[in-house]
């Protein structure tokens, strides 16, 4: 979607059915249903408050958490039509911020240790 500002409530809707095309994509290739999994839950929160399943804590796959802590990094620091980059700096706080909530704590601390 090339909108923009924010979208309506309909409009995230539908963007939120990316989790679920991208697992029908890469499970269609066969011998990948892990994979596709976890791109199925790559946006489920630590909290539970995520989607499109609403799983919470571990019950996430490890994979789909590290995904969601490297994916939500790359959005903050990169350009999007919808708003302009933040420095690496404000983006490890913004997870630090996260941790527990939207993040695994532990994978959070792992992922800003290394980055």
């Amino acid at each position: 979607m090339l909108k923009k500002g924010r979208l309506t409530d309909e409009e995230f809707e539908i963007m939120k059915s990316h989790t679920e095309k991208g697992y029908r994509i890469v499970h269609a290739t066969g011998n990948l249903e892990n994979v596709a999994k976890c791109v199925l839950m790559h946006h489920e929160r630590y909290d539970g408050k995520g989607y499109p399943l609403g799983l919470k804590g571990e019950a996430i796959p490890i994979i789909a958490r590290i995904i969601n802590i490297a994916d939500s990094y790359d959005v903050m620091t990169h350009t999007r039509l919808y708003k302009e980059p933040i420095s690496k700096e404000e983006a490890i706080e913004e997870i630090k911020r996260c941790s527990g909530t939207q993040f695994d704590l532990n994978i959070a601390e792992i992922f800003i240790n290394h980055i």
